[in-house]
């Protein structure tokens, strides 16, 4: 950018370009600004809105108590019970085949989310890009409407989770950018927690509307042909129309970036090529955090599309076992990363994200290896995960703020989507690689915590970011700001 101010070089960077300057970021822009809070909170409430899809469809309820039970399985299958080892592999290749489907999504995020994001930032519509994808995931969970309580179904159910989990990213790779325009540097910690432990609590009380919908027996509807989850897809979908709107009502655009070239779509994967190269040589603390994100970023992933399939198959919890596991665990979470979001602006992102994913690890190792104490260990390890992973998050989110160029937001959190949030090839393919090698669903659990380990020992390399008050010294070269 040429109009932005430069930063002198600092040895966060990475050795190698000791001669290039570092461009400013969007949030030393806004350093001193004052941001309504009305901004801040309306951008927050996107995650309250469409969280549910994550929490309800993806994690706790429809995938884990409907689209991976006996409903979807060959009924001469399905009557075996619980106990015959053909019950438990039909099981099996279900979740494995959920898998799968996330397996494609990650493709399309792969391929389309740094591209997509790059040209949100050269047009300066952001808002519109992330209108058109929460409108698309709206669709997708009303289409779940269709998922009937048969085995010529699964696909379909399976399929539209994987387009909404596409348009889901999409979407926050554009709402994820919208955060250098509602924090300052001094702030960024604390507002990626609000938004992150806001959407937990979304995620509470629309698992504590399904449990109060169970426990009336839904008022005397019938439930029979999959009804029941089928409703909840709607009502998710109804949630967020109710409450993403704000952040389009109430948070300014950004301007198109300066200089940056439009293109036509394929041309945009030359450019996005020459960014790469330019971060390497300018912004290459950006450049390692987004390699080490993608690892542990696609094991976070793992743990929520996959945590609640745990329980309910290896651990034998039932529906209301499972949503009210769900409840406690979004309570964990969103009030712990909100809390730690202010740790975040004190100690740095890298701190948070180091603690985290070392709890996460043993954590998960313990869900494992202790499996035979029963569901006590699922309800205490599962919990101790729901705490540390909304706060590695958030402070992924803070991190990348901090040393993302102004003006390239949406395309570094496209990069950031692209190798991060693609749970299938990494997490989710170990996942279906240990459950088929095994035929039980619980080992599937090592595959993503090996994910989780490996990108622990990667960010280890990764310098601090900047963190406003705090000097470099004792923080791994993180560069101090002036206060």
């Amino acid at each position: 950018m040429t109009d932005a101010p430069q930063r002198p070089h600092s040895p966060a960077s990475g050795s190698g370009a000791a001669d290039a300057p570092l461009p400013a970021t969007g949030l030393e822009l806004r350093e001193g600004t004052r941001i309504p809070r009305r901004q801040v909170f309306s951008w927050a409430l996107w995650d309250w809105g469409t969280q549910p899809f994550n929490t309800v469809i993806l994690t706790f309820v429809f995938t884990a108590l409907y689209l991976t039970t006996d409903s979807f399985l060959d009924p001469a299958v399905a009557a075996l019970g619980e106990d015959d080892p053909a019950y438990q592999r039909g099981l099996a290749e279900l979740t494995s085949g959920l898998g799968t489907w996330n397996a494609l999504a990650g493709v399309a995020i792969f391929v389309l989310a740094p591209v997509l994001g790059q040209r949100a930032d050269a047009t300066g519509r952001r808002k519109a890009w992330l209108a058109g994808a929460t409108a698309g995931m709206v669709l997708c969970m009303l289409a779940l409407w269709f998922v009937e309580e048969d085995p010529a179904y699964f696909v379909l159910g399976a399929a539209l989770i994987g387009l909404g989990s596409v348009l889901s990213e999409i979407g926050g790779v554009n709402y994820n950018a919208m955060l250098v325009s509602v924090a300052t540097p001094r702030t960024v910690g604390k507002v990626s927690g609000l938004g992150w432990g806001l959407g937990y609590v979304g995620g509470i009380l629309m698992l504590v509307l399904v449990v109060v919908a169970n426990g009336a027996d839904w008022w005397g509807m019938p439930t029979d042909n999959g009804l029941a989850f089928r409703l909840i897809a709607v009502a998710c979908a109804l949630w967020a129309l109710a409450f993403a709107w704000p952040v389009f009502a109430f948070v300014p655009e950004r301007l198109p970036t300066a200089g940056r070239e439009k293109v036509g779509f394929f041309a945009s994967y030359a450019v996005l090529y020459r960014d790469i190269k330019g971060l390497w040589h300018t912004a290459r603390q950006t450049f390692w955090f987004l390699l080490a994100s993608a690892v542990f970023r696609d094991g976070l992933s793992g743990v929520f599309a996959f945590g609640a399939i745990i329980g309910s198959v290896s651990f034998g919890f039932s529906a209301d076992e499972v949503i009210v596991f769900g409840i406690a665990a979004n309570l964990v979470a969103g009030v712990s990363t909100v809390l730690v979001g202010r740790a975040d602006d004190r100690f740095g992102a890298r701190s948070v994200i180091l603690t985290t994913l070392g709890v996460i690890v043993a954590a998960g190792l313990a869900v494992v290896f202790l499996r035979d104490l029963g569901p006590v260990v699922y309800w205490v390890g599962g919990l101790i995960l729901s705490a540390c992973v909304g706060p590695a998050q958030a402070a992924s989110r803070s991190y990348l703020a901090r040393v993302t160029p102004a003006g390239r937001e949406s395309e570094i959190f496209g990069l950031y989507a692209t190798t991060g949030r693609a749970t299938s090839w990494m997490s989710s393919t170990l996942w279906s690689i240990a459950i088929a090698l095994t035929g039980a669903t619980i080992w599937g659990t090592l595959g993503i915590i090996a994910v989780v380990l490996a990108g622990l020992v990667l960010m280890w390399f990764v310098k601090e970011a900047p963190v406003p008050g705090v000097s470099s010294a004792g923080t791994s070269g993180a560069v101090g700001q002036g206060a």
